[in-house]
């Protein structure tokens, strides 16, 4: 919830306080890169430390990052507390808890219920983080009761910490769990280096070729070649946003019954070739139904990809496993926008969506010959 107010209201808030777009830029950069330094770090220590205490470290940082962006104003301070805390304007899976809850909940879980955690755990965040952009409008209702916007802005921030605190009560009844014996001298990754290095740059290709068509250049996608209103685009990726969550639930029941990699494989296909008709569709309408169509399916990676990370690794590994799978996937997304706004300022409109998918379904084919023989145990 918190990661999805930050991401609407960061840049709005940074330009209240006066600083120009570019100042702003640099400061979401630096906060993507201290994210992305932070979840490797975590993955690091997870193999020596408790999960549960660098959890709570987690949530007191949270704390720390949410009052010092609503009581700092000098940008060189702001920068490094971008940088060093816990701000996150993507509102994406790279985050200093991510890799850490996905190890808790994977020891806490038998191999069967895994992937139905996995569902229940990304549906819930992409709700929270759905409601958490609703909230992000807090300021402008805020007005008629006489407080002004940068108030309720700096009061939003002071959510964000408050909203670290009760995570750090929630993290601290987590069962505290003893170090083994070799905790101590264990590497980040052992034994599962060349399989979790495989599937990091797998996954990096499938962001590169997501990064094509992240939602804001589909938006001017649509705009630019339907003349779609901002209305209408609002109402659609609304339902957009829905069909994608409760995807999760629908990949988790599917791979009981056809495997993770099967699910994962088989679902994103379909989807890319949805998008790439999509690019092709001569009316508003079908091309509308053909994206809603791929974005019912193209989603239902997420929970069976993270299921899969935490089943094909030791448990010693997991947080690293999630760490170093989630962070190339964030970097390897960054590059590809500004290409596809290339094409669209040469008036190529469609070969984003047409890039995105072809890739895409490259990315598929090399994960089923690559894994479809490296089953979970509960495939076994």
């Amino acid at each position: 919830m918190g990661d999805g107010f930050v991401a609407v209201l960061l840049p709005v808030y940074l330009l209240a306080l006066g600083f120009a777009p570019l100042q702003v830029g640099v400061i979401a950069t630096a906060s993507l890169l201290g994210s992305a330094l932070l979840t490797i770090g975590v993955g690091i220590l997870g193999a020596r430390y408790d999960h549960r205490q660098l959890l709570l470290a987690a949530a007191s940082l949270m704390i720390a990052t949410g009052v010092a962006f609503a009581v700092v104003h000098d940008y060189a301070l702001l920068l490094v507390i971008a940088f060093a805390g816990t701000i996150n304007p993507s509102a994406g899976s790279v985050s200093v808890f991510v890799p850490l809850e996905h190890a808790v909940l994977t020891r806490e879980v038998t191999d069967a219920a895994r992937t139905r955690m996995f569902a229940r755990y990304s549906l819930v965040g992409a709700l929270a983080a759905a409601v958490g952009a609703l909230a992000s409008a807090t300021p402008d209702l805020l007005a008629p009761a006489g407080i002004d916007r940068l108030t309720g802005m700096k009061a939003i921030f002071v959510l964000y910490a408050l909203l670290g605190l009760f995570g750090g009560f929630l993290y601290a009844r987590i069962p505290q769990r003893r170090p083994t014996s070799d905790t101590g001298t264990a590497s980040a990754l052992g034994p599962s280096r060349n399989i979790v290095l495989k599937l990091a740059a797998l996954f990096s290709l499938d962001a590169f070729a997501g990064g094509f068509v992240v939602q804001s250049l589909l938006a001017l996608w649509l705009f630019e070649k339907f003349d779609l209103s901002l209305s209408e685009a609002g109402v659609f990726f609304f339902w957009s946003g829905v069909l994608s969550a409760f995807s999760f639930p629908v990949a988790a029941w599917l791979s009981r019954h056809i495997g993770l990699i099967n699910t994962m494989v088989f679902t994103h296909i379909p989807s890319s070739l949805a998008l790439m008709l999509a690019a092709l569709a001569p009316t508003l309408p079908l091309a509308l139904a053909l994206l809603l169509i791929r974005a019912a399916l193209s989603q239902m990676d997420v929970p069976t990809r993270s299921s899969y990370v935490m089943a094909v690794v030791t448990e010693v590994e997991r947080a690293a496993a999630a760490s170093f799978t989630s962070v190339p996937r964030s970097l390897a997304a960054a590059a590809s926008p500004a290409l596809a706004g290339a094409l669209f300022a040469a008036s190529f409109r469609a070969w984003p969506l047409l890039i995105c998918g072809a890739l895409k379904i490259a990315y598929d084919l090399l994960l089923l010959m690559q894994f479809r023989h490296l089953k979970p145990p509960e495939e076994r």
